[in-house]
């Protein structure tokens, strides 16, 4: 009977119809042989979208440290005593030597972070801007950019004529769980965020944490939350338990808990960019391969804000022995390549 639903939500998915939350919350408790099933109809719902197209994306922590939020998970939280390198914005030499490394990884995008709670007008502002038009204006690399909370919509504006392709702004993970990761802002200031971007004309990244005490319906809700706000690339992270956090202590996930999540939101959201991104090495161990088999069409290659990647040598071999390709440059312009391709043959 499990099998037959698994079918009939993969014929939904690649038809591109909205699954539900109840069917969704069904998926998600799939388990035994039926896992199996669950990871080869969504690696079909990913083939139908992507074809053998896998994307790569770097970030580089543009400023770290002393973050005047306190959400649970972060190293980066001046709440929390961790024991990371803290300083302020880098200048331009440190940011293109990054962006260099993010060439060099075969990423198709750059994204710079950055730890605090958002923009503001003023000099900070200006000295982002700056830096993210001149790496933009070199046209080697797709730039994008994680700068917080974006309150004032004029914001979004001069960052897309700065060159920022994409915005990654994550909600992190359910409404109804979000009290329990922070509370010095709202997940309505997150949605708010993402709003503001959209509206100038900037494409949205966004996903969340999986592992930091929420239910599986939980994850579910996510889910749907980022359906109705209709994201293009959804990055999903696993919590890495840093010591000092709050969640800290938190229990692992086991890999086959991972695949099962990564294949019910690629159900979830069939023609979206799913991403694996922070916790990858960690939690999946040897199965990492299995990520693209789950779902997934999109990986980070490279360190991450506080923690380190694996070798992107590594990753780069993987996709190749999986008979995957990945492209160097923004996928977009590929992607539009080979469909006016398909229409002249």
């Amino acid at each position: 009977m499990m099998r037959d639903f698994i079918r009939l939500m993969e014929e939904k998915a690649i038809a591109d119809e909205r699954l539900t939350y109840e069917e969704g919350c069904r998926l998600i408790r799939v388990t035994g042989p039926d896992v199996f099933d669950l990871i080869a109809s969504a690696n079909h719902v990913r083939h139908h979208y992507w074809g053998n197209q896998v994307n790569l994306c770097s970030i580089v922590n543009a400023k770290s440290g002393h973050c005047a939020e306190n959400c649970n998970f972060c190293a980066q939280s001046a709440h929390y005593n961790t024991g990371i390198p803290t300083y302020p914005l880098m200048d331009e030499e440190g940011l293109q030597k990054a962006a260099d490394d993010a060439v060099a990884n075969k990423a198709e995008a750059f994204g710079l972070v950055a730890a605090w709670r958002g923009l503001r007008e003023g000099k900070e502002l200006e000295m982002v801007l700056a830096r993210l038009r001149k790496l933009s204006d070199q046209g080697r690399i797709r730039i994008d950019a994680s700068l917080g909370i974006i309150e004032d919509p004029k914001i979004a504006f001069k960052l897309k004529e700065a060159g920022v392709a994409y915005y990654n702004h994550n909600l992190e993970t359910a409404r109804s769980f979000f009290p329990n990761v922070c509370t010095t802002h709202t997940y309505e200031d997150r949605v708010q965020t993402i709003v503001y971007c959209k509206a100038a004309g900037i494409r949205i990244c966004c996903g969340g944490i999986l592992g930091m005490g929420e239910s599986l319906d939980q994850r579910i809700e996510l889910a749907v939350a980022l359906q109705e706000l209709d994201v293009d690339v959804v990055p999903i992270n696993f919590l890495h338990q840093i010591e000092g956090t709050p969640f800290a202590k938190n229990r692992s996930l086991r890999p086959m808990e991972i695949l099962t999540s990564i294949a019910v939101f690629r159900f979830m959201l069939p023609s979206k960019d799913i991403m694996t991104a922070g916790g990858r090495e960690t939690h999946l161990r040897d199965l990492q391969s299995w990520m693209f088999a789950a779902g997934a069409s999109h990986t980070l290659v490279g360190n991450y804000l506080t923690t380190t990647g694996r070798n992107a040598e590594d990753d780069l071999k993987m996709i190749d022995d999986l008979d995957l390709r990945y492209e160097s440059g923004c996928h977009e312009k590929s992607l539009v390549q080979d469909k006016l391709l398909s229409m002249i043959s």
